[in-house]
């Protein structure tokens, strides 16, 4: 092969994200991963095959048409890139940050079959910061309103995404949100560091310039109910209220001081900027050994805050080995970085107190993995007499979410499943109730960002077709 040819082939690694030096970054809440500046991107940009079939546009839960948007980075058109993905994405800065890109798109992506696939994720972050760079965010033209109004209840993933699209079909929309801040989880459980809160507002006020109004303070099930709602005029409701319930183990000891759910914890932290004392006076301890447990994106993100919030001692107790660890593996690889101890093949028995109702200490049992369970993962399993304790004065438990029951408790009709998730049809989110429809964490419990977006996605669709059909 000639020498030019060689130069033309793409290279078989991903151009690497800049990130924050670890040293600096464990004292600050900054972003840690830099973005690609215009070159890198560019060139990260030449490696895709642009393929006729593109897979990576099936394994997309919004069906962006990747390669278009690609080949526009490539060719420097970045305005150009941006708006091809805010004909399906209308959180883009969001979507580059913290979608899981690896297990989707990217996933079926031609190139990693001999090498690692293109960096979609970063790309797709690289023209949503362009666009907010250069000031040049604009809404598309609006269509003639078709006079139907929606409710869409929860301002997250799923609810930014139903309300954007369905603004764009002509329907007034309404997003009732219990917080005082949109955007659900990103606002409240994903760490400034990961995702900065300007970037979301950003992105909200890009859903509102579409003709969405936001009420904030509201909260659907105390405030209105879903019937209240059709009563003053609305004629369909989507419900994308998360799964925001604290899971705990229901262990001795949950009930000491130092003891927190990682909702509790990330949310003061988050929306309240504990992390900005003493500007914002929201208490939370400050723990010098703190061990988080769980495995997951959300056990990461509260087990980085706690390093950055001071701890000496940063423990992850994860009763698996560090291959069955759900988390993103970027996200275990920053962990790592910043000094954070895992303990793995561990499980908590119960917690410790001082004797004055304060933790002390941690304990444990060590576990051996058996045969796989219905995750596909091996079963963890206690070893007898393996039990140990871990010096700890801050314990966050983050196994997982539930759903909060307000909503469906006060919503006649509306089926849940035995977990009290609300049970709709996976391709259209309609539920029980007539004009109902539902989609995201409420429904399938806690998942991906994008995974709630495309739920929101696949709703504004049939949303739209019931009220053009009533």
């Amino acid at each position: 092969m000639a020498e030019g040819e060689a130069a033309k082939r793409p290279v078989l690694q991903k151009y690497p994200m800049p990130r924050q030096d670890p040293g600096k970054r464990i004292h600050n809440f900054n972003e840690v991963a830099l973005g690609y500046p215009e070159e890198v991107a560019r060139a990260e940009a030449e490696r895709c095959l642009g393929c006729k079939k593109s897979p990576c546009v099936a394994g997309c839960p919004v069906e962006i048409d990747i390669p278009s948007f690609i080949a526009s980075i490539r060719e420097g058109e970045y305005l150009a890139a941006i708006r091809k993905i805010k004909e399906k994405n209308c959180l883009p800065a969001i979507c580059g940050r913290v979608c899981p890109q690896e297990d989707q798109c990217e996933k079926v992506c031609v190139l990693g079959r001999k090498g690692e696939p293109v960096a979609i994720g970063r790309l797709e972050r690289f023209a949503a910061d362009y666009e907010m760079a250069q000031g040049l965010i604009d809404a598309p033209p609006r269509p003639a309103p078709t006079g139907k109004k929606v409710a869409v209840v929860g301002s997250g993933p799923a609810g930014l995404t139903v309300a954007g699209d369905l603004a764009m079909m002509g329907h007034e929309v309404t997003v009732f949100e219990a917080l005082h801040k949109a955007g659900g989880v990103l606002v409240y459980g994903i760490p400034e560091f990961r995702l900065p809160k300007a970037i979301v507002q950003k992105e909200v006020d890009y859903v509102a310039s579409l003709g969405v109004e936001f009420r904030l303070d509201t909260v659907i099930g105390k405030l209105l109910t879903v019937d209240e709602l059709f009563a003053s005029g609305y004629q369909a409701v989507f419900l994308g209220n998360g799964a925001g319930l604290p899971t705990f183990m229901n262990i001795p000891g949950e009930n000491l001081n130092g003891v927190y759910s990682a909702n509790e914890y990330l949310t003061r932290s988050n929306l309240m900027k504990a992390y900005l004392f003493p500007d914002y006076d929201t208490p939370i301890i400050r723990g010098r050994n703190v061990a988080v447990v769980g495995g997951g994106n959300v056990a990461m993100d509260s087990v980085r805050t706690a390093r950055r919030l001071g701890a000496e001692n940063a423990y992850i107790i994860y009763r698996r080995s560090r291959a069955e660890m759900p988390a993103r593996h970027e996200e275990i690889e920053n962990a790592a970085e910043e000094g954070v101890q895992f303990v793995m093949l561990t499980n908590p028995v119960r917690i410790l107190g001082d004797g004055r109702g304060w933790v002390k200490a941690i304990e444990c049992i060590r576990m051996e993995l058996g045969e796989p369970d219905e995750s596909g993962r091996r079963r963890p399993i206690p070893i007898p007499g393996s039990e140990y304790q871990i010096p700890v004065d801050v314990v966050v438990i983050a196994i997982g979410n539930g759903a909060n029951p307000l909503v469906a408790s006060t919503t006649p009709g509306l089926e849940v499943n035995r977990w009290g998730n609300i049970i709709a049809d996976p391709e259209t989110g309609q539920t029980s109730k007539e004009g109902v429809f539902a989609g995201g964490d409420i429904v399938t419990g806690a998942a991906t960002v994008i995974l709630a977006m495309g739920a929101g996605r696949k709703a504004a669709r049939a949303i739209d077709r019931y009220l053009r059909s009533k």
